[in-house]
């Protein structure tokens, strides 16, 4: 877990770190002075790294990777908390760890899921033997 501090809506929250990210995160700091912020911003007065120069690095990446498709930043906010729902997370859950006070605002999410609902297979055609017609999608 990481607790974020000043999140979306100035809120505090959890949410999950991934191993993966701990793994680059220790090679980063084998190799950073750290000493008040992770990822310090080129003006030292501001200390941090500011919110512009994070938007001109993920467009920077996003070139890189030849995506063309528009997206930002909250795009992957959006992304991380869709698959969690594809892969079965629990909407209460993703509200918490989106730090969300309304479940309302965490179910915009569930209409990105219904190509799922595709695949789910009705316990009577299960109990009868009867599979799933191909969709042709992965």
């Amino acid at each position: 877990m990481i607790h974020i501090r000043q999140a979306k809506g100035r809120k505090d929250r959890y949410s999950l770190l991934s191993a993966t990210v701990i793994g680059m995160m220790q090679t980063y700091l084998k190799t950073h002075a750290v000493l008040d912020y992770l990822f310090p911003g080129a003006d030292k007065s501001a200390g941090h790294l500011t919110e512009r120069s994070a938007q001109y690095m993920f467009e920077r990446a996003k070139r890189k990777a030849g995506i063309v498709k528009k997206a930002s930043i909250h795009t992957l906010r959006h992304s991380f908390a869709t698959h969690l729902l594809e892969n079965g997370t629990d909407l209460r859950h993703i509200q918490e760890l989106l730090g969300h006070s309304s479940l309302k605002t965490t179910e915009i999410y569930t209409h990105v899921g219904l190509k799922n609902l595709q695949r789910i297979q009705s316990p009577l055609d299960r109990l009868m033997g009867n599979k799933l017609p191909e969709t042709g999608e992965d």
